[in-house]
């Protein structure tokens, strides 16, 4: 072998170990770029749905949690709660759940919700935002079967989350998308398969 063929030798050597550097190199110094893309594990939790175990809840009970920054209730009503849906009909601004954006097709019923028993609502007043109140007691000298209030203007709502008339908030509160996924949890912020 020559002196020549041995520097060729070299300087190919040379070559392409530095551009099996360099491209290492760059793919090392791309996965932080391309990691910043991907959403954060807080914002992804604000998106993703939320499981809610229901099996310890008893009738009258009610959960709060989370959902996208919302707050959610989550109300298993007795049967004395669900027959007390009827009675105050005509008080109510929308009874029939009309206004179609309140809630996805299978709440828009009597009891706005997939199982009568589970109310699934956004603790939201309709009004200005505010996280209306439980208040189940029943006090039939100021006519009130129950429901939730919202103390900073004054709205109420019955079991089912619907509006009285007379009060600031202008609709319903609203029933996000939700499903059972076993008979004892329930998700919210999916309703593929709702049941």
């Amino acid at each position: 072998m020559t002196e020549d063929d041995l520097d060729r030798n070299r300087r190919h050597f040379l070559t392409v170990a530095t551009a099996v550097t360099g491209i290492a190199g760059a793919g090392l110094a791309a996965i932080p770029f391309i990691s910043s893309l991907k959403p954060s594990a807080r914002a992804q939790a604000l998106g993703a749905p939320v499981e809610v175990p229901i099996g310890s809840l008893q009738p009258g009970e009610m959960v709060k949690v989370l959902w996208r920054g919302k707050l959610v209730y989550v109300l298993r009503r007795s049967e004395d709660m669900m027959s007390r849906l009827a009675e105050h009909s005509g008080d109510l601004r929308d009874p029939n759940s009309e206004v179609i954006e309140q809630q996805p097709e299978y709440a828009a019923n009597a009891t706005r919700s997939v199982r009568p028993e589970y109310l699934v609502v956004e603790g939201s007043c309709t009004h200005l935002g505010c996280a209306p109140l439980m208040d189940f007691d029943v006090r039939p000298a100021e006519d009130w079967d129950g429901g939730f209030f919202c103390p900073c203007h004054g709205s109420k709502f019955d079991l089912a989350g619907r509006v009285y008339k007379g009060v600031p908030a202008p609709t319903n509160l609203r029933v996000p998308p939700h499903r059972f996924v076993r008979d004892d949890l329930i998700l919210i912020g999916q309703d593929t398969g709702a049941a």
